[in-house]
């Protein structure tokens, strides 16, 4: 399925420790409501059936049930919108998207506990109204697949955050490792953890996802790291998508992603997976160095598994 990202402002409610969208929020406005339409129509006549909603914070864009109305009406199939999830704790907003067309929604959950995760997100009371809306979304019978950001303060936590989320009904959860762009740049020295570091607590998070029947992914954490959780890498099957940035349009994020955001290391051909892998996030091997990446000289099923 190819999708398009559509980033309809970059206002917010939370002030993650995390962010990748720097100062955006303080220096555009939301998208008027007939550039949105304009994105969503030039997008299914490039083929797109997949529309993700984003920002900032996209439930607070004034016009979002009628872009979500519009996309429908344009024969957009998978209509997703992704969110920090607080707006989903009130019913009646989303019935709206529901009837106007949201058959996917894309909360995120950065801690087990309110105290980690409204830390990380400079938010009180978030974890509450984050929490009650998977829960309000899951009694509407509403398909719900969650983000976590990894970092210093809460990879330790990733075991405990996978139990609550597979308690809380979740159809699929993904730990994405920050990416230092943004307020994430500038809080990266101390918030950043070495992916050596969380690699163990990373599977052992994703090992209660797959007891439980759940779709488990990661996300910019190379190979070489996911000895034996191989199949879980997301970059394997992040769809082909085309991005509606502020003022400019990705045409490709896979090409994107892989020439200009990641990078490979010196020893990287001599992996068994070099084929495949994208690398770390450029700014993760400028911090800490290519030492921990070691190739992996032979895949030793793991392909068998991947195809599964």
């Amino acid at each position: 399925m190819k999708r398009i990202d559509l980033k309809v402002g970059f206002r917010c409610n939370n002030y993650c420790r995390f962010c990748v969208q720097g100062d955006k929020r303080e220096s555009l406005p939301a998208k008027d409501v007939s550039e949105l339409y304009a994105s969503l129509e030039e997008g299914r006549r490039e083929g797109a059936t997949g529309l993700v909603i984003t920002g900032g914070e996209p439930t607070l864009h004034k016009s979002i049930v009628d872009v979500v109305r519009r996309a429908r009406e344009l024969g957009y199939e998978l209509i997703q919108v992704q969110s920090n999830g607080r707006s989903f704790c009130y019913e009646a907003f989303c019935r709206r998207l529901i009837e106007a067309g949201v058959n996917e929604f894309g909360p995120s959950l950065h801690g087990s506990t309110p105290e980690l995760h409204d830390w990380l997100t400079a938010a009180e009371g978030a974890f509450l109204q984050t929490v009650s809306g998977i829960r309000l979304l899951k009694k509407l019978g509403q398909r719900v697949i969650t983000n976590s950001v990894i970092t210093k303060s809460n990879y330790r936590d990733l075991p405990a955050l996978a139990r609550l989320l597979v308690s809380l009904g979740v159809d699929q959860f993904q730990f994405a490792y920050m990416h230092m762009s943004g307020r994430a740049a500038q809080n990266g020295r101390w918030l950043a953890a070495r992916k050596s570091l969380i690699e163990p607590y990373v599977k052992r998070a994703l090992d209660v996802g797959i007891a439980a029947g759940r779709t488990v992914m990661t996300e910019a954490i190379p190979y070489c790291l996911m000895s034996g959780y191989e199949r879980y890498v997301a970059e394997r099957v992040i769809p082909s998508t085309r991005i509606y940035d502020a003022g400019m349009v990705v045409a490709d994020y896979t090409a994107a992603r892989k020439q200009e955001g990641k990078a490979r290391g010196p020893r990287c051909t001599q992996c068994a997976w070099h084929e495949e892998c994208e690398g770390p996030w450029k700014e993760y091997p400028e911090m800490f160095g290519w030492s921990e990446f070691e190739p992996v000289r032979v895949k030793e099923g793991a392909q068998a598994r991947c195809a599964d």
